[in-house]
């Protein structure tokens, strides 16, 4: 004969199943939370008062009228909170690493970037990484010890069930590493491996303009152009991983070789690496840094000219792929993204003229709030969330 369950049973056991959702995801509403769980409404204001009481769980307030948010009172993101130690972030993008140490709860307290050549020198990068790491820990007088987990993101496809990358075309020099492995031997803390437009999207979802959105796209437009698709609030990788993996995309037969093989790749007419190379045709100086913002090159005539048709290229992309998904927001980041409205100005107008009208009029196309420090913090937040996990 089975017993019944106890009411402070039945409290517990909610209590507990919504800890474990609100620590898997990046930022969830009391109304998602009824939605994942099956659990009342009651019953979740009730758990999550007792989890907000225990200083467990805590509110990140949506600004009014934001989006997520109806009208009158502003909505609130539930995310895990307390625990003691901090968690590193690696970004590594394919000519540079950016790493920061940070607290469990997302707050930097350091952080610095490197040139680096990613796409060919694995090696070398993932010792820059981990010395980077050290450095940063001794001018913040921390010990890995402190450090409770380690998150970083590439710029390739990344196998699900093994993590590793087996595409030959993107990071050559990384085929058959394990990059996590890598790391953590390095390190000798645990690590966690992401996509780059993945994690992208998840920083963006956490603490940048896709606050409180449930489904949208992130676009990474760099040297490459890559995309983290999030879904029902879950970033989405697809069977093998390689969901988003838009800049692959055949614009035409006759266009030029692209490194995946096929001629006419999105990629090889939208890319930061192309700006750079217009830059020094029509004489303008050398960026001082490997990392630029567009905002300045965006107003000069013939390189404005070029990003805003490089928005409506892509933005006719993410037109047939927004008929597909049906999103709510399309976020623009990478170094692309910080050409500000040039850019985005082109996509909203491929969108209206190319999707279909119920799409277009429902998706926003607003710019990274991150701006190239979108995929830095998503995989500062991946490792916050590992570290919780584990508490």
């Amino acid at each position: 004969m089975n017993t019944p369950e106890s009411p402070s049973a039945r409290r517990q056991r909610s209590r507990q199943q919504l800890l474990e959702v609100i620590r898997r995801e990046n930022g969830v509403t009391r109304a998602d939370l009824s939605l994942i769980t099956g659990l009342s409404r009651s019953a979740v204001a009730e758990a999550v008062q007792d989890l907000m009481n225990e200083r467990l769980i805590a509110e990140d307030v949506l600004a009014a009228g934001g989006r997520g948010v109806g009208r009158g009172r502003p909505s609130a993101l539930l995310v895990a909170s307390g625990g003691d130690g901090y968690v590193v972030g690696i970004d590594f993008d394919h000519e540079r690493v950016t790493v920061a140490v940070a607290q469990i709860d997302g707050q930097i307290r350091a952080e610095e970037h490197a040139a680096v050549n990613v796409d060919s020198e694995a090696a070398a990068a993932l010792d820059v990484a981990a010395g980077m790491v050290h450095r940063l820990l001794g001018q913040t007088g921390m010990t890995l010890s402190e450090i409770r987990a380690v998150a970083a993101g590439v710029p390739a496809p990344l196998d699900v069930k093994s993590s590793r990358i087996h595409q030959a075309s993107v990071l050559s020099g990384w085929v058959g590493l394990d990059p996590a492995r890598e790391l953590a031997d390095r390190l000798g803390r645990p690590v966690v491996i992401g996509n780059d437009a993945d994690l992208g999207a998840a920083g963006e979802l956490r603490f940048g303009v896709a606050k409180g959105a449930r489904d949208f796209i992130y676009v990474k437009a760099s040297e490459g152009i890559g995309a983290g698709l999030v879904l029902g609030g879950a970033v989405y990788r697809g069977a093998t991983g390689a969901a988003g993996e838009i800049g692959h995309t055949r614009l035409g037969e006759q266009g030029a070789w692209c490194r995946c093989g096929n001629r006419g790749c999105l990629e090889t007419v939208v890319s930061s690496t192309l700006v750079r190379q217009l830059m020094r045709e029509i004489g303008l100086p050398p960026a001082r840094d490997e990392i630029f913002p567009l905002a300045e090159v965006a107003r000069h005539p013939v390189t404005g000219r070029f990003i805003a048709e490089a928005g409506r290229t892509l933005g006719r992309v993410l037109a047939d792929l927004s008929n597909c998904l049906n999103p709510a927001l399309i976020v623009l980041g990478g170094e692309l993204g910080t050409a500000g409205e040039a850019l985005a100005d082109g996509v909203r107008e491929s969108i209206n003229r190319y999707a279909q009208p119920t799409v277009a009029s429902a998706v926003e196309v607003k710019l990274a709030a991150l701006g190239l420090r979108s995929e830095l913090l998503g995989a500062v937040g991946l490792a916050g969330q590992h570290a919780l996990l584990e508490i």
